[in-house]
């Protein structure tokens, strides 16, 4: 059991909390609060919002100190900039409102002994209104149906290698390869040591290059899981080769071959999502009918697009899915990360048809199934104007979980709220 709960600890930190989500930030001697004057930060457009702004040292108000605010919609360009006083470590600033559905932002900033604080929050208009800016190719269905029968004359070829330093007394855990339409989709596999039929959670990964642990706790409580990777290499290697190819070789992935459709970085991606369904679709001990697929970040985008592209798929958990609406840039909001269309010199006509065909909104126009999804309204690295573009389109059953003050991290509850969702979407 020790050596169960050691596994837990060492997958949630490196797997999880600290590559799919940016860690919470450590307390400070100064501590702001920016606050919108209703309890879900939400508001119609054209209603006036109001941001309360506190400052406080060793928790209690500072009298008499300068803060510089900010207003501007998401990730846009600001329209209001004071600075002021507060007297008594509390001041009510006006937000103004916006005419379309969107996000408004209101930043304070303190200089304290040398030092800058700062903290921000995100008022909401509208918000189910909000409407994705790309479009669906006429060709998308049949441009991905191609793809996926060529990949489907590929041999899975599983090679399976236990590691019996990541075993427990009732799981099981392998290092995977599978063959992919072009190389390799290399994963941790997950099992009951107990004979039997079990559900399945494909796990897939948020942004990034790392080493991989598996997800132990879930197949100690009877679920096959299969934690991949997407970048062709081993997951058990050195963590030092991550770090190196980190910031060489797959330093800018996100956007790599943009200029060809066809060769985009993502197509071997997206469709290494289907070959793993494939992969858990083929085991003896898989129950036949139960496939999850979850992830955040870039893990949340990749669990839409395998649920839009893949029948397979009984359902779905996501957190702040990243590569949505990716042209919002272009029509003056907020788009999705990685923020490829910030400037006139990267908004090339051909990456803008290109992204059409890899832009999670349109996989989630697609999706039939159960989903669970969650973010905050302070997350400025899947700014929440996209990830509501795509979530808004979507039809099939789904649950939203709103936790307005998290910027790209997620709450233990949030974690939890999630694990229940599957399981018992798993069991039924």
């Amino acid at each position: 059991m020790k050596k169960s709960l050691l596994l837990f600890l060492i997958c949630a930190i490196s797997g999880f909390f600290l590559t799919d989500t940016n860690a919470q930030p450590l307390k400070q001697p100064i501590t702001i609060m920016v606050t919108p004057d209703r309890a879900d930060w939400t508001y119609k457009t054209g209603e006036q919002v109001n941001f309360k702004i506190s400052v406080f040292r060793n928790d209690f108000p500072m009298e008499n100190i300068k803060i510089v605010y900010t207003i501007r919609p998401e990730k846009m360009e600001i329209i209001k900039s004071e600075e002021i006083t507060l007297k008594d470590g509390t001041a009510i600033v006006k937000g103004g409102t916006m005419k379309v559905p969107g996000f408004l932002n209101c930043l304070a900033k303190v200089v304290y002994e040398g030092r800058t604080y700062e903290k921000y929050a995100t008022a909401g208009f509208d918000v189910e209104k909000i409407v994705p800016t790309t479009t669906l190719p006429l060709d998308f269905i049949q441009f991905w149906d191609k793809w996926k029968a060529v990949l489907a004359k590929i041999p899975v070829n599983p090679i399976m290698t236990l590691m019996p330093e990541l075993c427990t007394d009732k799981v099981d855990v392998y290092h995977v390869s599978i063959q992919n339409i072009e190389g390799k989709i290399y994963g941790i596999l997950c099992k009951p040591k107990a004979e039997g039929k079990y559900p399945a959670i494909l796990y897939v990964p948020g942004a990034g290059v790392r080493k991989f642990y598996g997800e132990v706790t879930d197949a100690e409580n009877g679920f096959i899981t299969f934690q991949i990777g997407i970048h062709g290499i081993p997951v058990n290697l050195d963590p030092k080769v991550y770090t190196d190819l980190s910031s060489g070789a797959l330093r800018n992935y996100a956007t790599a071959l943009m200029d060809d459709k066809d060769n985009y970085y993502y197509k071997r991606v997206y469709l290494g999502c289907v070959r793993s369904v494939d992969f858990l679709s083929a085991l003896p001990y898989y129950d036949g009918k139960n496939i999850a697929v979850t992830g955040s970040s870039q893990g949340g985008a990749l669990s839409i697009v395998t649920a839009g592209l893949d029948q397979r798929i009984k359902c779905l958990a996501v957190w702040s899915p990243a590569l949505s609406d990716l042209t919002g840039y272009i029509s003056g909001r907020a788009g999705g990360w990685p923020h490829m269309f910030t400037t006139r010199e990267t908004q090339l006509q051909a990456r803008i048809e290109t992204s059409k065909y890899y832009d999670v909104v349109n996989f989630a126009r697609f999706v039939k199934v159960p989903g669970w999804y969650s973010w905050g309204y302070n997350d400025d690295v899947c700014p929440p104007t996209s990830t509501y573009s795509a979530y808004n389109v979507i039809t099939a059953p789904k649950e939203l979980h709103i936790f307005q003050d998290t910027q790209h991290w997620l709450y233990p509850e949030q974690v939890e709220m999630r694990r229940t969702w599957l399981y018992t979407q798993l069991k039924k």
